[in-house]
């Protein structure tokens, strides 16, 4: 597959999405010093780092529904 091509051809969305997984990568590679090719966590601590992520994606939401309440 020609990535570049298909990434040229798609909509603004997903290549802004895409450049969105790049930064976050590469922040992620300069915050912690390893990238997901990492092979020193076993199944369960990846599910334990999803569990807090989604932990945290659920706090900012319930922050902007109260920002946002029209009561």
């Amino acid at each position: 597959m020609d990535y570049n091509k298909s990434i040229n051809e798609t909509d603004n969305i997903v290549r802004k999405t895409i450049d969105e997984f790049l930064e976050r990568a590469d922040m992620g590679k300069k915050k912690y010093g390893v990238s997901l090719d990492r092979t020193d966590l076993i199944d369960v601590e990846y599910l334990q780092h999803l569990k807090e992520e989604l932990m945290d994606g659920v706090l900012y939401l319930n922050k902007y529904l109260e920002m946002n309440k029209k009561l």
